[in-house]
């Protein structure tokens, strides 16, 4: 509770999820509001490539009409396009689920693609010392 002018007001409700995928990571910042959804600072309507739009769209159309009374602000950075996407995805369905504390809601994005609330958790091997990449080694010859 705030007190804003002898008046007590309930305190607004704000709440941060991360989601990572590969090396990119997105921060959500969900909040009460009017269902405006944007992706570093571009409405997801509007969002390019448009398989990147459509994998951040899922969890929303999955939620029905759940996120129409929230605002969410997601930056991302890190990896590419797609990873990208899928990190903000992940964000915006743990985002839901925190908001709505829904225990129907989170079977149905697991029944859908548990990686929209769990994660990922592959990522690249790194690179080791004697070679190219990661199992690569330099040749040799004894002759």
């Amino acid at each position: 509770m705030e007190k804003q002018d002898g008046i007590i007001m309930p305190a607004k409700k704000v709440l941060v999820v991360s989601g990572k995928r590969k090396t990119a990571v997105a921060r959500a910042i969900i909040k009460q509001g009017a269902g405006r959804i944007r992706v570093n600072l571009t409405p997801v309507e509007i969002y390019e490539p448009d398989i990147a739009k459509s994998k951040i769209m899922e969890p929303l159309l999955q939620a029905g009409d759940v996120w129409q009374q929230l605002d969410m602000d997601i930056k991302t950075a890190g990896g590419g396009y797609m990873g990208q996407a899928e990190a903000a995805r992940m964000a915006i369905a743990n985002g839901i689920l925190k908001w709505t504390k829904s225990t129907h809601l989170k079977t149905v994005f697991n029944e859908y693609d548990r990686t929209m609330v769990a994660g990922d958790s592959r990522t690249k091997e790194t690179k080791k010392v004697g070679g190219s990449g990661a199992r690569a080694k330099e040749q040799k010859s004894y002759r």
